[in-house]
């Protein structure tokens, strides 16, 4: 086997398991009933993929090839250990497959309800809220235990913990693989649609790396969301993929070639996808045609007015304001306030949006969000208020972990220590 051989498998395993790994996984999980079985099952499929790509090169259908081999390996796993075990002799007779082409047929067909049914058990009623996040993160997005601790602030032992107890307690009550029937789906939509936001979220503003977004994320979570909607195309739904449509629409504008971010206002909007902005626009429309709308919806409204519009000063932030305000009423929490008072500051000037961001900190309910800090600054600084917008940038600095953030902030407190504490000549900057 020649170097440039395995050079060129390793490539194409390493390209597949980030493309195909967790659609392998969910299938994996159907077949053999067990997280962890289909998990060991994922890694050693791929490990012999490695050995026998490099000799036999990358097979036609190289997803339905994995689960094929991850399953085989799972029952001849379950036969030696079925000499011990009478249940886990059961088990694999259960699993046992008819024929490899068969198998490989089944799988084809079943892969994208495979996702579907794997989103919905992660976010089964039965699970607490925090572990439905971390079990979709981890099995549905393929996220480490360490790097769902650093996107929501956690230690990773203590999302190891939740991982595990959800396992045992799926394993344990018998959740059941699958889309849940119609009259159970109430129950369980609020939970998948927070689950599948909060996946986009992460990819959208990735809160550690090197990088702004995380390109993986968001296009699962809006291939999620277009899954969803085929089963149910309610308001919400449709109101979430518009809102991910839009926001994902500014992806190239968002950060230099460098890899240095850029600001809404400073963007170069010839870059946003106009047919990501055009689906979204007739999203928002569509779900407010249906009647009640929620908050994936009116934050959708609000992305669109920034989207439909040609330059950052022709923003109307009066509606703007005004979405905010309904929004509120939907869900007034802290981070939505948050956003109005910086809304607020471009209508009415930086003074009236910081007393409202210094109430909300005052409050103390965002006292370790990086963005409530970074805002405070950057109103300061438009008022001349320079001292306070440095302590501000360095509280901000040290609880970001993105690096593109970190040298903003970085770039944004050598500018203003170059100022004296209070410079006036800032102090007639607005919006």
């Amino acid at each position: 086997m020649s170097d440039e051989a395995s050079n060129r498998a390793r490539v194409a395993v390493e390209a597949i398991y980030r493309a195909e790994s967790r659609q392998v996984l969910a299938t994996l999980i159907r077949l053999l009933g067990d997280f962890d079985a289909a998990e060991e099952a994922l890694h050693e499929a791929f490990a012999v993929a490695l050995e026998q790509w490099s000799r036999e090169g990358v097979p036609a259908n190289p997803r339905a090839w994995l689960v094929s081999t991850g399953r085989f390996k799972a029952i001849d796993g379950m036969r030696r250990r079925a000499r011990h075990d009478a249940s886990v002799a059961e088990l694999a007779k259960e699993t046992e497959p008819t024929t490899t082409i068969e198998t490989e047929q089944q799988e084809d067909e079943h892969l994208q309800d495979d996702r579907l049914r794997l989103i919905f058990t992660c976010c089964h009623p039965a699970l607490a809220p925090e572990a439905q996040v971390a079990m979709t993160l981890r099995e549905v997005c393929g996220l480490t235990t360490e790097e769902i601790a650093r996107a929501f602030l956690t230690k990773p032992a203590t999302i190891a913990q939740r991982i595990v107890r959800a396992k045992a307690k799926i394993r344990d009550a018998r959740i059941p693989y699958e889309v849940p029937p119609e009259k159970e789906l109430p129950d369980r939509w609020d939970a998948v649609l927070r689950v599948v936001y909060l996946v986009f979220n992460e990819g959208y503003s990735a809160s550690f790396g090197e990088t702004v977004t995380r390109h993986d994320l968001c296009g699962e979570a809006v291939r999620l969301a277009r899954v969803l909607i085929a089963l149910i195309p309610q308001a919400e739904v449709l109101g979430l993929l518009g809102l991910m449509l839009l926001q994902d629409s500014r992806r190239a504008a968002r950060a230099s070639a460098a890899g240095e971010l850029i600001l809404l206002e400073d963007q170069d909007r010839s870059l946003w996808n106009r047919e990501q902005i055009a689906e979204g626009v007739a999203l928002v429309q569509q779900a407010f045609s249906i009647g009640h709308v929620g908050a994936y919806t009116v934050q959708a409204a609000i992305a669109a007015a920034h989207a439909q519009v040609p330059t950052a000063a022709a923003t109307d932030w009066k509606q703007i304001v005004e979405l905010y305000s309904l929004l509120l009423q939907a869900d007034p929490s802290p981070v939505i306030k948050l956003n109005r008072a910086v809304a607020v500051a471009m209508r009415d000037g930086p003074l009236a949006g910081l007393e409202l961001v210094d109430a909300i900190l005052k409050r103390g309910d965002l006292d370790t969000y990086h963005l409530a800090h970074a805002a405070r600054a950057d109103l300061c600084r438009r008022l001349g208020r320079t001292k306070e917008a440095r302590a501000s940038y360095q509280r901000a600095l040290s609880l970001t972990q993105q690096e593109p953030e970190r040298r903003f902030l970085r770039k944004r407190l050598a500018e203003l220590l170059a100022l004296p504490a209070n410079d006036p000549s800032l102090s007639s900057i607005n919006h």
